[in-house]
């Protein structure tokens, strides 16, 4: 997590320098508030990485003296043919779209399906397996 935290903090450090020479330059306000309010984003996520590196075990991407092989092995579990993520896309398009136009109806049931869709995909391998 370490190397994601310096990312995101060389992206903090960056979008707060742009927001300053921005303000010394153009003098427009909507364009250095919205570069202040990435660069706080930025520093959100970056300090969140910073503080969970601090309590995970060391990661090969971490180590700057790692090899490749190191990282090999099982990454988890990957669900090989599920349906679930076009249902989510699928919903999340349908609410963009009832959101473009304004139409209640249409949001709340977009917001309905994505919640069924979503539970779906996490909840997906929690049954029990069939007996055949």
């Amino acid at each position: 997590m370490k190397v994601e935290a310096k990312i995101f903090h060389i992206c903090t450090s960056f979008f707060f320098v742009a927001a300053i020479l921005y303000g010394l330059w153009a003098k427009e306000v909507v364009g250095i508030v919205g570069l202040t309010l990435t660069g706080g984003l930025s520093l959100i996520v970056g300090s969140y990485f910073s503080f969970v590196a601090r309590r995970v075990e060391e990661r090969p991407e971490d180590n700057p003296d790692a090899e490749v092989s190191d990282g090999a092995g099982e990454l988890g579990f990957f669900s090989p043919g599920s349906y679930w993520p076009v249902g989510v896309a699928a919903s999340a398009a349908l609410t963009g779209f009832a959101l473009a136009f304004f139409h209640i109806w249409l949001i709340v049931i977009g917001m309905v399906l994505i919640l069924i869709t979503v539970g779906g995909l996490v909840f997906e391998y929690h049954t029990q397996p069939d007996k055949d």
